[in-house]
């Protein structure tokens, strides 16, 4: 772990977060979370951000995203729109330190984490559309994939607790 950092990725509720902590645990580092550190920073929330406009949340993102890695955090856990942002993309490009770890969970799964997490039943800004399911499956699918052309490594994350994918990463790693 001394020259990695490790940014794990994946959909909105697919435990990056818990995955994070659960892997600093495991390695003796400390995890972040993007998003927190965000707030943390600009002083708004993501959902505060983006409800400004997506531009000035991916903008924050990837402000945060360059200051973690020049603070050299050794765990990341991304937000799950990460991949939409070219500027946080263009950062990872070029910095071969960075393993971006893909936690795979189904579509249908993220969803219903994303119901049962919804603030005082409010869906998360981008899917305050016509039909937010279709609107969440589509993106799902969409970003899975770039995710996965992205990722050094795939978890598959289904019905596993943090701590179980948290040592599935470290193994994982330990053959890099």
């Amino acid at each position: 772990m001394k020259d990695r950092i490790i940014l794990i990725t994946g959909p909105k509720h697919s435990g990056k977060s818990l995955c994070a902590l659960a892997l600093g645990k495991i390695t003796v580092c400390e995890a972040v979370d993007l998003d927190e550190f965000i707030e943390k920073q600009s002083g708004k929330t993501p959902r505060a951000l983006f409800e400004e406009g997506p531009e000035f949340f991916r903008k924050a993102e990837a402000l945060a995203l360059a200051s973690l890695i020049r603070q050299r955090f050794r765990i990341i856990a991304a937000g799950g729109g990460l991949i939409d942002n070219p500027e946080a993309l263009a950062l990872l490009s070029r910095r071969r330190e960075i393993i971006p770890v893909y936690l795979d969970v189904s579509a249908e799964t993220a969803w219903q984490r994303i119901l049962h997490a919804a603030e005082g039943g409010k869906l998360p800004p981008f899917l305050n559309t016509e039909n937010p399911r279709e609107t969440h499956l589509a993106l799902h699918k969409r970003r899975a994939e770039s995710y996965k052309t992205l990722a050094r490594f795939t978890i598959f994350a289904e019905n596993k607790s943090p701590e179980e994918i948290a040592g599935e990463i470290a193994e994982r790693l330990k053959t890099l």
